[in-house]
């Protein structure tokens, strides 16, 4: 084999190699229960606030990353709401609008007559620090901040949502 064959194969292996290594200790795998939810600063939606997960510490929370251009996300928005109607005092839910328009979300929120407190996550960062796969992606966190359970895609119906949050309703909410 000619030598610069050989040198631009071992540059390639070497990069191959090194890309390797970097998806393996980067980290970047999903969030395992029993870790604490990161937790980021961000504007409410409708605009007026700011808040973050750490302001629910000491409670039961349901988490669900949603668009407003995510079909999925739009069939489950009635059971949602159903829910979080039907679990005040133990269960807090909480919504994350990522990666949106400010306009399409407050029409969304209207059309579904959302009433829980939303966030506003715009350009996806805090998605990408709970390491979502995509929208809709739910998250069950304990009054410590740790993940108790991680829900990926919609919740096909109300019976789903209760049975996710089941550790909540069965410790009684908050502590």
């Amino acid at each position: 084999m000619n030598v610069r064959i050989l040198l631009t194969l071992g540059v390639i292996l070497g990069l191959i190699a090194f890309l390797v290594w970097g998806l393996a200790s980067s980290g970047g795998g999903e969030l395992e229960p029993g870790r604490e939810v990161p937790s980021m600063e961000l504007a409410t939606l409708p605009a007026g606030g700011n808040g973050s997960l750490a302001d629910y510490r000491g409670e039961w929370v349901l988490m669900n990353v949603w668009a407003s251009w995510c079909v999925p996300c739009r069939e489950e928005s009635p059971a949602l709401e159903r829910f979080a109607k039907s679990t005040r005092g133990e269960v807090r839910l909480l919504g994350i609008d990522t990666r949106d328009l400010s306009g399409d979300a407050l029409r969304f929120l209207r059309e579904f007559g959302i009433t829980y407190p939303q966030l506003r996550d715009p350009d996806g960062s805090y998605a990408d620090d709970l390491r979502t796969s995509g929208v809709p992606e739910s998250f069950l966190i304990d009054p410590e901040g740790r993940l108790a359970g991680r829900f990926k895609g919609p919740f096909p119906n109300f019976a789903s949502i209760r049975n996710f949050a089941e550790p909540a309703l069965s410790e009684g909410g908050t502590r």
